[in-house]
C-alpha cells in the first residue's frame, strides 16, 4: 500500500512540476541582429516566432480533466454495473487491481493464470466492532492471458486516475481542517 502511495505522490509531484513549467512558458521574442559585411553594416530583421500562448493549468482544471476521464472509463469499463452511482465510488478507502502489477518492478504486467479484477477496499466493523478491510469487485475482466492490451491500459488508467482524485479529496479535506485553525500569514495557504 505504501508503494502505491509513493507512486501517487511521485505522480502528483511530476504533474505539479509540469504545471509549473507550463505556467512559466512566455512568448519568445527574437532581437534584431546586425549582419557584418565589408561594404556597410545594415540591421537585418529576423522574423519573430509566433508568440506562444501562456498556458495556465490550475490544479482545479487538472482535477476536472481527471474526473472527466474517470467518468468516461467508469462507463467504458461498465463499473456502473457494480456501483450504479458514480459519486459513490469515492467512498471507498482504496482501489487495487488483481492480476496486473502496479509496482515499479512489474508495472502493467499481467500475471498469467490470474483473473483481472478492479477491487475497491472499504472498512466495515466485524461482529466485535473492530474495523476489517472488505474487498468489493467493481469489475471482472477474465483471465490475464486473454486480456486485450487496450483494455488492460484502460483498467490501469481507471485505477490510477481514481487514486489521483482520491488524493485531491484528501488534500481538500486537510485544507479545510487547516482553514479552521488560526494560522500565521507566512504559511503556504
Amino acid at each position: 500500500m505504501s508503494s502505491s502511495l509513493d507512486k501517487l505522490k511521485a505522480l502528483t509531484s511530476r504533474l505539479e512540476d509540469k504545471l509549473e513549467q507550463k505556467e512559466k512558458v512566455k512568448s519568445v521574442e527574437s532581437p534584431t541582429k546586425e549582419v557584418s559585411t565589408n561594404v556597410e553594416k545594415k540591421p537585418v530583421d529576423i522574423p519573430q516566432e509566433k508568440p506562444v500562448k501562456e498556458v495556465k493549468m490550475s490544479s482545479d482544471s487538472v482535477r476536472e480533466e481527471n474526473i472527466r476521464r474517470v467518468k468516461q472509463l467508469y462507463e467504458e469499463l461498465k463499473i456502473f454495473e457494480k456501483s450504479s452511482d458514480f459519486d459513490t465510488i469515492f467512498i471507498y478507502k482504496a482501489m487495487n487491481l488483481s492480476g496486473i502489477g502496479l509496482k515499479d518492478e512489474d508495472f502493467g504486467q499481467v500475471r498469467e493464470g490470474k483473473y483481472i479484477q478492479i477491487i475497491a477496499i472499504t472498512y466495515e466493523p466485524d461482529k466485535n466492532g473492530k474495523k476489517k478491510a472488505k474487498n468489493i469487485s467493481l469489475g471482472y475482466f477474465g483471465k490475464a492471458e486473454t486480456l486485450d492490451n487496450t483494455l488492460k491500459n484502460e483498467i490501469i488508467e481507471f485505477v490510477l486516475r481514481w487514486r489521483y482524485e482520491k488524493a485531491f479529496q484528501n488534500v481538500e479535506h486537510y485544507k479545510d481542517l487547516i482553514a479552521k485553525i488560526e494560522t500565521p500569514k507566512s504559511t503556504l495557504f
